[in-house]
């Protein structure tokens, strides 16, 4: 498998990355290749430090489900229960282009509230991604999660709850404030307390402290076909949002504590964070025959992405296996049926060919 990532970082596809495979619960493979930055030629290693951009979610998920069983949310909720600014939302009915190019819109109430599941199942209706660009996702570093969260309430649903699905940041930041809200102390802190420091993710934050500054991998884009520094910054210069939707970083094996504790039906090393009912729950289908997913073959949990149907199963996962990834070209996922966990950190937009190549190997590797 090395040999194999290694040839893309020779051809300048990607600038490094680190992969794991993890079996039966003990660590089959973890490997670095290519450099964690090309201009210093700082070379990658096992502990670099990643974006992960949106494969965030499930922690948050994960916050959520730890309220939930502390009997302090329910997932049936309406979300304006926890925070008033989602009382008497409006669902656009209809958009009328005039002959200028402008959009008319005619709004109505929804046929219902939104729900903490629709969040969690990105079917609330909210605003998502597309149109939402990395830009805008940015501007928002310098604003609470609060003011964040009130904005979202004040646009117009796409559609009405549960009736489709669509990505949506914004419903996942939404959770997050709901986990401040319930819990009474920042999100970033709950997460740590509830999630993080049960598991030893050790080198995982929301806001990078300066001393692990030196083993963040650069993020790069491919531009006419060259690797080229990107430019997006989500932290520094007066940072305080935490997103929820997708601000973590963390390394290749903080993730497999994390992973491995839900294949394990919710603990991991002793630790119990979550109910096996609770785990096996959030990783089953919940969009039932709803297009669902980025791509074909796939359904929604609670926050995971799980394979639906064969076509799913290209990258030769099981059916049933889950997983997330992020903006920045990482990946992880859960397969169940083969007992195994994966994690692909790569810091470069839109890598799904490595990315479907390493899951491949990974499951080909499996001898028995």
């Amino acid at each position: 498998m090395p040999a194999r990532v290694k040839a893309f970082v020779e051809k300048g596809t990607i600038p490094g990355a680190v992969t794991l495979v993890q079996r039966h619960g003990a660590l089959a493979s973890l490997e670095a290749v290519g450099y964690q930055d090309l201009e210093s030629k700082q070379p990658m290693k096992t502990d670099t430090i990643f974006r992960i951009a949106s494969m965030t979610k499930p922690f948050t998920a994960v916050g959520i489900m730890i309220l939930m069983e502390e009997g302090r949310v329910s997932l049936g909720d309406a979300v304006e229960k926890y925070l008033p600014d989602f009382k008497n939302m409006w669902v656009i009915e209809s958009r009328d282009g005039d002959k200028n190019g402008d959009t008319k819109r005619t709004l109505r109430r929804p046929s219902r509230p939104v729900t903490l599941r629709d969040l969690l199942t990105h079917t609330s209706g909210m605003y998502g991604m597309p149109p939402e660009t990395l830009d805008e996702a940015i501007a928002r570093k310098t604003r609470t999660l609060a003011d964040v969260v009130t904005l979202a309430s004040q646009k117009p649903l796409d559609f009405d709850p549960g009736t489709k699905w669509q990505y949506s940041n914004l419903g996942i930041a939404t959770l997050g404030r709901i986990i401040e809200v319930v819990a009474d102390q920042p999100y970033e802190k709950f997460i740590e307390s509830r999630i993080f420091l049960p598991l030893g993710m050790k080198d995982s934050f929301f806001f990078l402290p300066a001393d692990r500054q030196h083993r963040l991998a650069t993020v790069y884009v491919l531009d006419k076909g060259k690797l080229k520094k990107a430019d997006w910054d989500f932290s520094g210069n007066g940072a305080k949002y935490p997103f929820p939707e997708g601000g973590m970083y963390s390394t290749a094996l903080d993730l497999a504590s994390f992973y491995q504790m839900m294949l394990n039906g919710g603990s991991y090393n002793g630790k119990r964070i979550l109910s096996r009912a609770t785990a096996e729950m959030m990783t089953e289908v919940h969009t039932g025959e709803l297009q669902a997913g980025h791509s074909p073959g796939m359904g929604y949990g609670l926050a995971w992405a799980v394979v639906r149907t064969a076509d799913g199963t290209l990258p030769l996962t099981s059916i049933g296996a889950y997983g997330h990834g992020g903006a920045f070209g990482t990946y992880g996922w859960v397969d169940p049926k083969k007992d195994l966990v994966g994690v692909f950190l790569v810091p470069r937009i839109d890598v799904s060919t490595v990315r479907s190549a390493f899951m491949a190997m990974a499951a080909s590797a499996i001898a028995e």
